[in-house]
């Protein structure tokens, strides 16, 4: 029997999004009372969504000023010319990292937190665990900028790492981050000083292709997943895994969003892709956006955008522009409500940091 038919015998040749009865394809009754924003704010207003996960991707910061990594012509990958680098991933790859440093050195110089402040779309995030809804946010990031918007740590999950701790690569011994930092803003100097003092190169703890993602990811994952009552995805291509395959780790019977400036992540007609998610017990496919639809909804456009209309259907629009006041002031831009974190040129598609143990596309 080939693989074809052994879907057609368990009843995965159909659509997401639909039921088997006696033979026929049974419509589900739908998740969400409309697929769009006010549909997600009902369930957050209602109090059924009390343990949301949100999946984050660098969608979220680039009104920050943070480029994402694969939008043609603005995104970070288009724009490594002057490293000289063999393809542009190198510049994540740990063994071209081993032989050549300097190149990740420089771009970590400018892309250090602290450079850059939290959007609109961070401060929501610490609204959504203010107000009792955020169960965690797993974000491919390596800005930390949800901590600085406030969110306690224990509820961010930095599945491809980030700049909070560093470690020497031969010793395997942790590096104090500052003393990180001052090294590689010393630039050559400092950075083959701090091999010398610590016995190896020195690399924050950043996931680089070629290294696994933090252990707690994966125990978070099995954690939170079977008790998330809605998922929210923001701002990725959902190109990289294993990141993108955590859309498939809820229940069937959990409500789903994307926002996003395109679609992504839609049902796969893979059958391998489909009988693997049955055998493991996940849902059998991704977003189903058209017709059996029955959980997800769908916003195209800035994550910026689509936080402040769920705002204003929850009635959060005054908490979100005294937060980003507080920020604006904090940060003596002395400007308006975001202000602070939007730049001219908002992108699109948003993946973040490439690991070994992912695939990039």
């Amino acid at each position: 029997m080939d693989l074809h038919a052994l879907l057609e015998r368990l009843s995965l040749g159909r659509d997401d999004g639909e039921d088997e009865g006696e033979g026929d394809s049974v419509p589900r009754a739908p998740l969400l009372p409309s697929f769009d924003l006010r549909g997600v704010a009902s369930l957050l207003d209602g109090g059924s969504a009390r343990n949301v996960i949100v999946l984050a991707g660098a969608g979220i910061s680039v009104s920050a000023g943070i480029p994402d990594f694969r939008t043609p012509g603005t995104g970070l990958y288009d724009n490594l010319q002057k490293y000289d680098l063999p393809h542009p991933e190198a510049i994540f790859d740990i063994d071209f990292f081993r032989e050549n440093p300097e190149p990740f050195y420089q771009l970590a110089k400018d892309m250090w937190p602290g450079n850059y402040h939290p959007t609109p779309t961070h401060f929501f995030l610490r609204l959504l665990h203010e107000r009792g809804h955020l169960l965690r946010c797993f974000t491919q990031n390596i800005d930390s900028l949800e901590a600085l918007a406030g969110l306690p740590k224990e509820k961010i999950v930095a599945a491809h790492g980030n700049f909070d701790s560093a470690t020497c690569l031969t010793t395997k011994r942790k590096v104090p981050i500052e003393e990180v930092r001052a090294a590689i803003a010393d630039g050559k100097r400092g950075w083959q000083a701090l091999k010398e003092k610590h016995g190896g190169l020195v690399k924050p703890d950043i996931v680089f292709f070629g290294e696994s993602l933090p252990s707690r990811f994966f125990e978070l994952m099995q954690e939170d997943f079977p008790k998330c009552d809605l998922l929210i995805v923001m701002g990725t291509s959902l190109a990289v895994q294993p990141f993108a395959s955590l859309i498939h780790q809820v229940s069937d019977e959990t409500p789903r969003v994307l926002v996003n400036r395109e679609r992504v992540g839609e049902a796969s007609g893979d059958p391998e892709a489909r009988l693997r998610a049955l055998l493991e017990g996940r849902s059998t496919g991704g977003f189903a956006f058209g017709e059996g639809n029955y959980r997800d909804a769908l916003y195209l456009g800035d994550c910026d955008d689509a936080v402040r209309q769920l705002c204003d259907h929850l009635g959060w629009t005054a908490e979100l522009d005294d937060l980003l006041h507080s920020a604006a002031r904090a940060n003596g831009s002395g400007e308006g409500a975001g202000a602070a974190s939007r730049s001219s040129s908002p992108t699109e598609d948003a993946d973040s940091l490439a690991t070994g143990s992912k695939e990039c596309s």
